[in-house]
């Protein structure tokens, strides 16, 4: 059992959980926008101040792993590495997709399949299909939804769509079994049974050489109107 750390900033959210024995004891969470670099140190340092800890109490640092927003996971992952180098922790990277199907699943009960969605460009999400026991029935990737997208899944299956991707795509990608989640986000509570599991298991990562895991490669953007 273990005093665990968790922390989520793949998407719009920052979010932030401290957890014992896969019990939360206290959480600190922003949804409205991408702040992360501005509030995911203070909400750390919050948490252990409210529990009276430091990291060198922890027993571990668990991170979103992605896929998401290239920036939101650079800044996450860099915290987590940064907490456990200075403190000498063992690092758990978790797939923030399988983390939001587990969530969905867990409440629904339901022998269906689970697609979170993340956004990304346009009609383009992250995704990936989970049972009902979290077991990965169709590999994370970035998929351009169109109304062909997912057909021969949704011809024999009930889906459940959910993630801040699935209302983008829910008037393109339409079938009697194409069930959608409103207020489905992820969230560093997501992460604290899997974070528990890979700790008994002692599943970690190299701090020195873990990378997020991206998906797809940055593109950087130049403004239209350039001020010379």
């Amino acid at each position: 059992m273990a005093l665990i750390l968790n922390i989520e900033t793949a998407t719009s959210v920052c979010s932030v959980a401290l957890a014992k024995e896969g019990k939360i004891l206290g959480i600190k969470e922003n949804t409205e926008g991408l702040n992360h670099s501005l509030l995911l140190g203070t909400f750390i340092q919050a948490l252990f101040e409210e529990c009276a800890l430091t990291a060198h109490d922890l027993d571990a640092v668990a991170v979103s792993m992605g896929p998401g927003s290239y920036t939101g996971l650079r800044i996450g992952v860099s915290m987590a590495k940064g907490l456990c180098f200075g403190a000498s922790k063992p690092l758990i990277a978790i797939n923030t997709l399988q983390a939001l199907a587990r969530s969905v699943s867990e409440q629904l009960k339901e022998d269906a399949w689970y697609c979170p969605m993340i956004d990304a460009r346009r009609m383009e999400v992250y995704t990936a299909f989970f049972d009902s026991h979290n077991r990965t029935m169709l590999d994370t990737k970035a998929e351009i939804i169109d109304e062909h997208s997912f057909s021969d899944i949704l011809a024999t299956h009930k889906v459940y769509f959910f993630g801040d991707g699935s209302e983008k795509v829910k008037n393109t990608l339409v079938s009697p079994h194409a069930c959608y989640l409103n207020d489905k986000a992820a969230s560093a509570a997501h992460l604290v049974e899997i974070a528990e599991q890979k700790f008994a298991a002692q599943q970690f990562e190299s701090v020195a050489y873990f990378e997020p895991f991206y998906l797809k490669d940055f593109i950087a953007t130049t403004p239209k109107h350039k001020i010379v």
